[in-house]
């Protein structure tokens, strides 16, 4: 499946807007299936403000800032499958209200020295140090 998701980092570039997934109970991005739609930065932003309620991205990067392929296990209603997950970094002010949705038990603005208290999984850390580098 090919998803779209947003690695979304605040003004100073300190902290990133993480989502507590639902049905895979881990803090990751905000993201989601592209479902026919071809233009995955659509996916992504839809997906950012769906999860999270925030209104304004600004986006920081003219192309794709990560791609990861990761399996996500079987459900008892889905099969066991690969995401093909296209990421955009996008910026957002961290005053702007979060809004919990059913698809997430928590959002949190983490602070990326902290990031592996919440998700230490590569994928995520390699988002992390690229932020770094800009």
């Amino acid at each position: 499946h090919i998803t779209g998701s947003a690695w979304i980092i605040d003004h100073s570039r300190t902290h990133v807007l993480l989502t507590h997934h639902a049905k895979l109970n881990k803090w990751l991005q905000p993201g989601g299936h592209a479902d026919g739609e071809e233009n995955v930065l659509n996916v992504a932003l839809r997906e950012a403000e769906e999860e999270t309620g925030v209104k304004t991205f600004r986006l920081l990067h003219t192309g794709i800032f990560d791609i990861d392929i990761h399996p996500i296990p079987a459900r008892k209603d889905f099969g066991a499958h690969d995401h093909y997950d296209i990421r955009f970094l996008l910026e957002a002010n961290r005053e702007e209200p979060l809004i919990i949705t059913e698809e997430s038990h928590d959002l949190a603005w983490v602070p990326l020295k902290q990031l592996t208290t919440y998700n230490d999984s590569a994928s995520l850390l390699r988002m992390a140090k690229k932020v770094a580098l800009l």
